[in-house]
Protein backbone atom coordinates (compact mmCIF):
# COMPACT_ATOMS: atom_id res chain seq x y z
CA UNK A 1 0.00 0.00 0.00
CA UNK A 2 1.56 3.36 -0.85
CA UNK A 3 1.82 6.20 1.81
CA UNK A 4 -1.61 8.64 1.41
CA UNK A 5 -0.29 10.68 5.04
CA UNK A 6 -0.21 13.80 3.35
CA UNK A 7 -2.78 12.86 0.77
CA UNK A 8 -7.05 13.03 1.63
CA UNK A 9 -9.35 11.20 -0.46
CA UNK A 10 -11.73 12.98 -2.59
CA UNK A 11 -13.51 9.81 -4.93
CA UNK A 12 -13.30 6.65 -6.13
CA UNK A 13 -12.49 5.81 -10.11
CA UNK A 14 -15.89 3.81 -10.27
CA UNK A 15 -15.81 2.98 -14.49
CA UNK A 16 -14.69 4.59 -17.88
CA UNK A 17 -17.28 6.35 -19.54
CA UNK A 18 -17.04 6.52 -23.12
CA UNK A 19 -14.08 5.76 -25.59
CA UNK A 20 -12.58 8.79 -25.18
CA UNK A 21 -10.85 7.97 -21.95
CA UNK A 22 -13.32 9.80 -19.33
CA UNK A 23 -13.74 8.02 -16.10
CA UNK A 24 -16.74 8.08 -13.71
CA UNK A 25 -16.02 9.22 -10.88
CA UNK A 26 -18.15 8.66 -7.05
CA UNK A 27 -16.99 11.51 -5.35
CA UNK A 28 -16.85 12.31 -1.58
CA UNK A 29 -15.47 15.63 -1.31
CA UNK A 30 -17.71 18.59 -0.17
CA UNK A 31 -15.69 20.64 -3.07
CA UNK A 32 -16.16 18.88 -6.11
CA UNK A 33 -16.45 21.41 -8.75
CA UNK A 34 -13.00 22.97 -7.13
CA UNK A 35 -11.85 18.99 -7.01
CA UNK A 36 -12.23 18.44 -10.68
CA UNK A 37 -11.39 21.23 -12.08
CA UNK A 38 -9.48 22.01 -15.10
CA UNK A 39 -5.64 22.17 -13.59
CA UNK A 40 -5.83 20.36 -10.56
CA UNK A 41 -3.11 17.97 -9.81
CA UNK A 42 -4.92 14.71 -8.15
CA UNK A 43 -3.43 10.97 -7.12
CA UNK A 44 -4.66 7.71 -7.83
CA UNK A 45 -3.87 5.30 -5.62
CA UNK A 46 -2.76 2.28 -7.52
CA UNK A 47 -1.39 -1.29 -6.12
CA UNK A 48 2.21 0.06 -7.94
CA UNK A 49 1.81 3.08 -5.98
CA UNK A 50 0.64 7.02 -6.68
CA UNK A 51 0.02 8.14 -10.18
CA UNK A 52 0.05 11.55 -10.31
CA UNK A 53 -2.72 13.31 -12.87
CA UNK A 54 -3.88 16.36 -13.68
CA UNK A 55 -7.75 17.25 -14.65
CA UNK A 56 -8.15 18.50 -18.61
CA UNK A 57 -11.95 18.75 -18.16
CA UNK A 58 -14.73 17.79 -15.78
CA UNK A 59 -18.78 17.41 -15.89
CA UNK A 60 -21.49 16.25 -13.44
CA UNK A 61 -23.57 13.64 -15.22
CA UNK A 62 -26.12 11.89 -12.71
CA UNK A 63 -24.68 12.14 -9.88
CA UNK A 64 -21.14 11.49 -10.69
CA UNK A 65 -18.15 13.29 -11.94
CA UNK A 66 -16.98 12.42 -15.40
CA UNK A 67 -13.19 13.29 -15.57
CA UNK A 68 -10.30 13.62 -18.27
CA UNK A 69 -7.19 13.30 -17.54
CA UNK A 70 -4.30 15.57 -19.63
CA UNK A 71 -2.51 13.17 -21.73
CA UNK A 72 -5.36 10.48 -21.97
CA UNK A 73 -6.41 9.80 -25.53
CA UNK A 74 -8.61 6.99 -25.20
CA UNK A 75 -10.33 4.28 -22.87
CA UNK A 76 -7.23 1.63 -22.45
CA UNK A 77 -5.16 3.81 -21.07
CA UNK A 78 -7.42 4.98 -18.30
CA UNK A 79 -9.17 1.78 -18.16
CA UNK A 80 -6.32 0.01 -15.99
CA UNK A 81 -7.55 2.71 -12.62
CA UNK A 82 -10.97 1.73 -12.33
CA UNK A 83 -11.90 1.07 -8.80
CA UNK A 84 -8.52 2.73 -7.52
CA UNK A 85 -9.04 6.29 -5.06
CA UNK A 86 -8.04 9.67 -6.45
CA UNK A 87 -6.88 11.90 -3.47
CA UNK A 88 -5.76 15.39 -3.26
CA UNK A 89 -2.59 16.88 -1.11
CA UNK A 90 -3.31 18.47 1.96
CA UNK A 91 -1.95 21.82 0.61
CA UNK A 92 -4.76 22.01 -2.00
CA UNK A 93 -7.61 21.73 0.63
CA UNK A 94 -9.98 24.40 0.83
CA UNK A 95 -9.69 26.54 3.80
CA UNK A 96 -12.85 26.04 5.96
CA UNK A 97 -15.34 28.45 8.03
CA UNK A 98 -15.59 28.59 11.35
CA UNK A 99 -17.52 25.52 12.91
CA UNK A 100 -16.63 23.27 9.69
CA UNK A 101 -14.49 20.62 9.97
CA UNK A 102 -12.53 18.26 8.14
CA UNK A 103 -13.33 14.23 8.72
CA UNK A 104 -10.08 13.56 9.77
CA UNK A 105 -9.89 16.66 12.23
CA UNK A 106 -12.57 14.77 14.08
CA UNK A 107 -11.77 11.36 14.01
CA UNK A 108 -9.85 10.22 16.77
CA UNK A 109 -10.92 12.94 18.85
CA UNK A 110 -12.01 12.77 22.45
CA UNK A 111 -15.63 13.16 23.35
CA UNK A 112 -16.45 14.56 26.85
CA UNK A 113 -19.92 15.32 28.48
CA UNK A 114 -20.41 19.34 29.73
CA UNK A 115 -19.20 17.98 32.96
CA UNK A 116 -15.56 17.04 31.23
CA UNK A 117 -16.48 13.39 31.55
CA UNK A 118 -15.50 11.41 28.87
CA UNK A 119 -17.86 9.91 26.87
CA UNK A 120 -15.12 7.75 24.01
CA UNK A 121 -13.46 8.54 21.06
CA UNK A 122 -14.90 9.40 17.53
CA UNK A 123 -14.55 6.08 15.31
CA UNK A 124 -15.93 7.21 12.50
CA UNK A 125 -18.70 9.76 10.69
CA UNK A 126 -21.72 8.84 9.14
CA UNK A 127 -23.23 11.19 6.29
CA UNK A 128 -27.01 10.59 6.91
CA UNK A 129 -28.39 13.47 4.99
CA UNK A 130 -29.58 16.02 7.14
CA UNK A 131 -26.59 16.01 9.76
CA UNK A 132 -23.52 13.96 9.79
CA UNK A 133 -23.67 11.69 12.70
CA UNK A 134 -20.18 10.72 14.81
CA UNK A 135 -19.88 7.19 15.68
CA UNK A 136 -18.14 7.12 19.86
CA UNK A 137 -16.27 4.63 20.63
CA UNK A 138 -16.83 3.75 24.28
CA UNK A 139 -15.27 1.48 26.67
CA UNK A 140 -17.53 -1.45 27.61
CA UNK A 141 -20.43 -0.12 26.26
CA UNK A 142 -22.51 -0.13 22.67
CA UNK A 143 -21.33 2.76 20.15
CA UNK A 144 -22.92 6.21 20.95
CA UNK A 145 -24.32 7.51 17.63
CA UNK A 146 -23.78 11.87 18.60
CA UNK A 147 -25.80 13.77 15.47
CA UNK A 148 -23.89 16.76 14.32
CA UNK A 149 -26.19 19.35 15.57
CA UNK A 150 -25.60 22.52 17.60
CA UNK A 151 -28.31 21.46 20.48
CA UNK A 152 -25.62 18.88 21.23
CA UNK A 153 -22.17 19.73 19.76
CA UNK A 154 -21.18 22.79 22.28
CA UNK A 155 -17.29 22.77 20.88
CA UNK A 156 -14.92 21.31 18.68
CA UNK A 157 -11.77 22.09 19.17
CA UNK A 158 -9.73 20.73 16.12
CA UNK A 159 -6.13 21.17 17.58
CA UNK A 160 -6.62 19.54 21.05
CA UNK A 161 -8.91 17.00 19.42
CA UNK A 162 -11.65 17.34 22.23
CA UNK A 163 -15.77 17.50 21.60
CA UNK A 164 -17.41 18.97 24.24
CA UNK A 165 -21.42 17.81 23.96
CA UNK A 166 -24.65 18.21 25.86
CA UNK A 167 -25.39 14.55 26.34
CA UNK A 168 -29.11 15.00 25.67
CA UNK A 169 -31.50 12.64 27.69
CA UNK A 170 -31.63 9.21 26.11
CA UNK A 171 -28.71 10.25 23.73
CA UNK A 172 -26.28 8.00 25.02
CA UNK A 173 -28.75 4.56 26.19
Amino acid sequence: MTNTDNLFKVGTIVNTHGIRGEVKIMAITDFPENRFKKGVELQIETKQGLVPMTVQSSRLHKNMWLVLFEGIMNINEIEKYKTDDIYVASDERQELEDDEYYYDEIIDSRVVNLTGNVIGIVSEIMTTGANDVWVVKREGQPDALIPMIDDVVKSVDVDNKLITIDALEGLLD
